[in-house]
């Protein structure tokens, strides 16, 4: 996943806002780390030095420096320009987009009470200083006026689109909306703002607060040692819980469980606990879901769409509703006939054993688990070994060597934010290209998932080219005893996943921040991520690091055989779920009335309208689905199976010339990776393949065809 900031703030240059100014005094500016040079080596950002104190001063102090930036271009007497005005805007906000990405950030990896606080304080002023800006009618008419003259200006390729985009975050930002209807516009954006935050708090305390508590370990029979170990571990970080067993509802925690736990009521509980959040008591979504959907249908309609869908995916690959929904159908019917036979399966395992209860979801995984077992004498105590957290990262090191030159070196010098997390230096030709931070285990302070995000984008600064600062967040097992972070293989191609959005940001070649590295269409930023997944299932890159953790001994031939044996097992129950939340998504975003959402009744009609089985939910139930309500993929969500169809295609490109051919390695970072936003994605992506992509290698690697 690509982290988009919590925010109106950092999907544009521009889109960062002011109200009322107020005076930072001049005797605690020296006691800022924001209103100092940053003295650390490659000017990251000093994490040690950074207090909650600190934020609010310098968010307020980078608005009022922005806002004077952009009355600068607003008053001056020269005829605007593309450098006096588009590009004079895009450099506009240093110290505002410096702050907003350490502050969001840390707020998703080290939350407390005290950041929520200035969360809350600080958004409704940062949509307020951006519609000031999107809303500025001299300013606009400036942009405009330089855009109308585009194909006079001589432009490069990189430059007009700069142009172009500009304008269009403009339209999209308000620009042309009636003044009648500008208040209005203003507080659907702030309480949006407040919204999304609130839903998103939500769900990290849900996620924390429940914790399933076993005291008797014969209750956990089927449990993996390892995972016993950290659950007791667990147990004895807290003195009420000392000597038991803790499970959570973090993913590390809950899959193991549900996968090898036979008791069937322990199953039921976790489950529950975990379907059922933000339901009930102080952490209930539903009527935060209830008025996102509706002011955003409401915003939608002030830009003249009918829907919020329609408004988002017209800035999309896809563009329309029609679109997303014709590509997840083709997905959706192999998916769904797959799963009702494995739900099948799963039944008669049931009868077999001698019960006579009905297949329900918290029973899925465990069966599922239990067949693989028998058909390919392959589970996860297997696999873990050869797959320590150590290893998998060295072999993404020498896949990213392999492909495109690169070495990481880890620099101890480097200020972090947490003790769990790694600073390293990327290098090429022995020159650092990037700093890389990876953050790998679940905290109570730290959303769950996985994702890439940035503390600082690559662009050029007066032709000196600025590093990017990249962070790769994770949530796996903690080391317990003497027995180090050992990774199933769906953590494993998770760790790929997110270093391909890491390669997005690191390689990027742009001049402009906004252009740079991730800055592209959501359904187009989850190809580099999803194509590197396909190298971490390849039998020549698991010999190169799938190694047992305890003896060294290079993952047998006969393992990579059954690895890839299961490689379309389970797909359907995997592919049914993924496109249930995706369908679930769209229906909520392709409203086009005002609603009166309750739930479950909303989300129980939506998933039966394309008959989810219910043996199987959507990924995300609504009340817990960040992606959508507070993570940046509304209306979005489908952009994982639109990316799919890109990287299925483009990995064939490697499988034809060969996993390492320099010339198609070559050709995907000088055509992908290394250009961001700087042209149309399928064009780009055309100037790579050679050729439109299409969907049968997709479901052909699903075993869907």
């Amino acid at each position: 996943m690509k982290k988009t900031m919590s925010l109106l703030i950092l999907s544009t240059v521009i889109l960062v806002s002011c109200g009322k100014k107020k005076e930072v005094s001049e005797s605690a500016a020296p006691e800022n780390p924001f209103f100092q040079e940053w003295e650390t080596p490659y000017g990251v950002p000093p994490f040690d030095q950074i207090k909650p104190e600190h934020y609010i001063p310098a968010f307020e102090k980078g608005m009022q420096e922005q806002v004077a930036e952009v009355d600068a271009i607003v008053n001056q007497t020269e005829a605007p320009t593309f450098a006096n005005t588009i590009e004079a805007l895009e450099y506009s906000g240093k110290l505002l987009n410096q702050v907003a990405l350490v502050f969001f950030n840390l707020s998703e990896t080290n939350n407390s009470p005290e950041m929520e606080n200035i969360a809350k304080d600080i958004l409704p002023k940062l949509s307020k200083h951006s519609d000031n800006i999107n809303l500025n009618p001299k300013l606009f008419e400036k942009i405009k006026t330089v855009y109308e003259q585009k194909e006079q200006l001589n432009l490069n390729p990189e430059q007009l689109r700069l142009l172009e985009e500009t304008y269009k975050d403009f339209v999209r930002g308000g620009a042309n909306i009636p003044v009648e209807q500008q208040k209005r516009f203003r507080e659907i954006n702030e309480q949006l703002s407040l919204l999304t935050l609130d839903y998103g708090n939500n769900v990290l305390k849900a996620t924390n607060n429940y914790k399933l508590v076993v005291d008797d370990v014969a209750k956990l029979e089927g449990m993996p040692q390892s995972q016993l170990d950290a659950a007791l571990e667990a147990g004895n970080a807290d003195p009420a819980t000392k000597g038991k067993y803790v499970f959570t509802i973090h993913l590390p925690s809950m899959e193991p469980f549900l996968m090898n736990c036979k008791n069937r009521e322990l199953r039921k509980e976790l489950w529950t606990a975990y379907a059922t959040r933000c339901t009930s008591d102080s952490t209930d979504n539903s009527k935060i879901i209830n008025d996102i959907i509706n002011l955003r249908l409401e915003r939608a309609k002030m830009f003249g769409f009918n829907s919020h869908a329609a408004y988002t995916l017209d800035d999309c690959m896809a563009k329309t509703p029609e679109a997303v929904n014709n590509l997840l159908m083709q997905v959706w019917k192999p998916a769904l006939a797959k799963a009702k036979k494995e739900a099948a399966q799963y039944q008669q395992m049931i009868k077999d054993e001698g019960n006579n209860f009905k297949l329900e979801p918290y029973d899925w995984r465990y069966y599922s688990e239990k067949l693989r077992k028998e058909k390919y004498d392959l589970n996860d105590d297997i696999i873990r070994p050869y797959f320590s957290l150590d290893n998998v990262r060295e072999g993404v090191f020498m896949v990213c060597k392999n492909l495109y030159g690169l070495s990481f070196k880890e620099n101890k010098d480097l200020p972090v934010y947490h003790p769990d997390v790694v600073g390293y230096e990327v290098l090429e030709n022995d020159q650092v290209i990037a700093i890389l931070y990876m953050d790998y285990f679940p905290r109570e302070s730290k959303s769950s998932g996985a994702w890439m995000t940035n503390f600082r984008e690559q662009y050029l600064d007066n032709g000196k080219n600025v590093l990017p600062i990249i962070s790769l967040v994770f949530n796996f097992t903690k080391p317990t005893g003497e027995t180090p972070s050992l990774l199933n293989f769906d953590e494993t191609s998770t760790f790929f996943h997110e270093f391909g959005h890491g390669l997005h940001g690191m390689l990027s070649k742009c001049q402009y921040r906004s252009l740079a590295g991730t800055n592209v269409s959501r359904d187009f930023v989850e190809l580099p991520s999803q194509i590197l997944e396909h190298w971490a299932a390849e039998p020549e890159v698991m010999k190169m690091y799938a190694k047992h953790y305890k003896t060294g001994e290079v993952i047998p031939d006969e393992l990579i055989a059954k690895i890839e044996a299961v490689g379309t097992y389970g797909q359907g129950f995997i592919n049914t779920e993924l496109l249930a939340a995706s369908f679930l998504d769209m229906d909520y975003h392709n409203i086009t009335t005002p609603t009166e959402i309750t739930l479950p009744e909303f989300e129980n009609k939506a998933l039966a309208k394309i008959g989810l089985i219910p043996e199987i939910i959507s990924r995300y139930k609504s009340s817990y689905f960040k992606h959508i309500f507070s993570g940046g993929y509304s209306a979005g969500y489908y952009s994982y199976t639109w990316a799919a169809v890109l990287d299925s295609d483009a990995f064939q490109a490697f499988k034809e010339k060969g996993i390492f051919d320099p010339a198609t390695a070559k050709a995907f970072r000088t055509n992908i990776l290394e250009k961001g936003n700087t042209a149309d994605p399928m064009d780009l992506y055309l100037a790579f393949r050679g050729k439109a992509p299409s969907i049968d290698p997709l479901l052909k690697n699903r075993g869907l065809k």
